[in-house]
């Protein structure tokens, strides 16, 4: 899977796509030329965790002949130090399900196979390199 960014002409911002899917990232306004057009880093790694987690959920739901009429998915990030990192997130998850579906038991398979989850917790390797 690759995703790619380039720079918004007249602007600090980034464009990144996927396939047909597209989004901004700047930072706040004011904040090293941001001018607040887009999510910032540390929103879209709070969404990359919620999200997976939503289609996670889906997964399981589908796989189990399940229902599910709706998810409330909120994810607090912690930062700190300098630089500053990522150093915890909390995922609270509400779903609504038909009566006698185990939510718990789908909360609990949807956070195994938890890509985006899984990976973090993992220590992801991150490298960079110069493009030719």
């Amino acid at each position: 899977m690759t995703v790619e960014l380039r720079n918004i002409a007249g602007t600090e911002a980034a464009l990144g796509w996927a396939g047909a899917h597209t989004l901004v990232v700047d930072r706040a306004e004011g904040k090293a030329g941001g001018q607040g057009l887009g999510f910032n880093g540390g929103q879209l790694l709070a969404l990359a965790i919620g999200g997976c987690f939503c289609n996670d959920l889906r997964y399981v739901a589908h796989a189990r002949g399940i229902t599910l009429r709706g998810i409330a998915v909120k994810v607090t990030l912690e930062l700190a130090g300098e630089p500053l990192l990522a150093t915890a997130a909390t995922m609270s998850v509400e779903c609504d399900l038909p009566e006698g579906a185990a939510r718990n038991a789908l909360i609990a398979e949807a956070e195994r196979i938890s890509t985006v989850s899984n990976s973090l917790r993992a220590g992801l390797p991150v490298r960079i390199v110069t493009a030719p």
